[in-house]
């Protein structure tokens, strides 16, 4: 069995190839779907199918670890997710793709909790916000590769998918070398907080404010890798060009995720936070101004994930730095259910937006968002330990 920085490894190599799958799935079908014709609203709730997927395990997530320990759990979201690539070369349909995006979701929502709670509740207060960085970053990783999958379509559309369930099944099987662990709780405030509703209230209570960079995030994943595709796509640019620019926001969150998670350790998590989305807004404004450039979007897709790319990672840690051990655990069922309903809001509202305000740019959305989660920030700040 691997020791403690092995299995650490093991997990955000996880994280890895379930942010590769996630970055390839999204925009691959979406351009599979604009090119058989299929309208971008439709388009565009069909992509919420893989965050249904999460929202609908989000709620089961808690027991099972507790009983059963992380290993389980991530060795069965695992499955779920290669056997469902595997599946979906064999019937091109809407609603048997709808379907496999589900249980992708779930078995992906069960890939993040497991490791994403195994990491935060070991790992120390003064070094957190580095670990989860890692954590980001590997999911960034991972996001920013997948889109070039959509290149192998001028190949065979079966491709890509097969690609991405052998490069899961591989990462899955590490997972036979790790010894099992559950989540430790401390027993006084285990008493204190005994039901599962109690619970999640004392944790929504405490950690509200946290949980809605996660909702930006899950926003914004979903929107530039489900819609922007068919945005670019009636902005005239065409397919190849598209797989280059949607990766550039990963890749700048690549860049920056380490160093905000290390300045969120010193400077505060709020800080950062309020800074960072400040310069993501500028940034999308920027790109509604260049959106007709292949070199604006590129540099605007840049600097924007440099510093609202890390919005996730630096929720988490919030979010860890709140709450008490007893509760990260449903802290981080929280994170995944308002990281879904962002991702799934998103490619409705971007669908929906781009057919109803042809004359807009869709990037205007985007920055409402963000704006709306900078005032809720300010306006809690006495209320908020950083």
């Amino acid at each position: 069995m691997v020791q403690e920085r092995g299995r650490f490894i093991i997990l955000i190599s996880i994280v890895l190839i379930s942010g590769f799958s996630q970055g390839m799935l999204l925009p691959l079908i979406a351009i599979i779907f604009e090119q058989d014709g299929v309208s971008s609203s439709i388009n565009g709730l069909h992509a919420t199918s893989l965050y249904i997927g999460i929202l609908i395990a989000s709620p089961f997530m808690e027991k099972p670890i507790q009983k059963y320990g992380f290993k389980p759990l991530i060795f069965v979201g695992g499955i779920l997710v290669f056997t469902s690539f595997f599946l979906f070369p064999l019937w091109h349909s809407l609603t048997f793709w709808f379907i496999l995006r589900m249980i992708i979701g779930i078995g992906d929502n069960m890939l993040h909790f497991g490791s994403q709670t195994w990491i935060t509740t070991t790992v120390s207060e003064q070094t957190r916000g580095r670990s989860i960085a890692l954590y980001g970053l590997s999911f960034a990783l991972g996001f920013s590769i997948g889109p070039l999958m959509t290149r192998l379509l001028v190949i065979h559309e079966a491709l890509p998918f097969i690609i991405s369930g052998v490069l899961s099944l591989f990462v899955w099987s590490l997972m036979f070398f790790v010894k099992n662990e559950w989540p430790h709780e401390t027993e006084g405030e285990f008493q204190t907080v005994n039901s599962t509703t109690s619970r999640f209230m004392k944790t929504f209570a405490i950690a509200w404010v946290a949980f809605l960079p996660a909702f930006g995030y899950g926003f914004l994943e979903s929107t530039l890798n489900g819609v922007f595709p068919v945005y670019g796509l009636r902005l005239g640019h065409d397919v190849e060009m598209l797989s280059l620019i949607i990766p550039c926001f990963a890749i700048g969150s690549i860049v920056m995720q380490f160093p905000l998670g290390v300045w969120s350790d010193v400077l505060g998590r709020r800080k950062v936070l309020l800074i960072s989305i400040a310069l993501g807004i500028i940034s999308f404004i920027c790109a509604s101004i260049y959106e007709d450039s292949l070199l604006g979007l590129f540099i605007t897709f840049s600097v924007a994930g440099m510093f609202v790319g890390s919005l996730f990672s630096l929720g988490i840690s919030y979010m860890a730095d709140l709450l008490p051990v007893s509760l990260i655990p449903a802290g981080n069922i929280f994170i995944g259910i308002i990281f879904s309903v962002g991702s799934i809001l998103g490619p409705i509202m971007g669908g929906w937006f781009i057919d109803a305000f042809p004359q807009l740019s869709f990037f205007y959305l985007i920055v409402v968002v963000l704006v709306s989660i900078m005032i809720a920030l300010l306006l809690h700040r006495d209320r908020l330990k950083n």
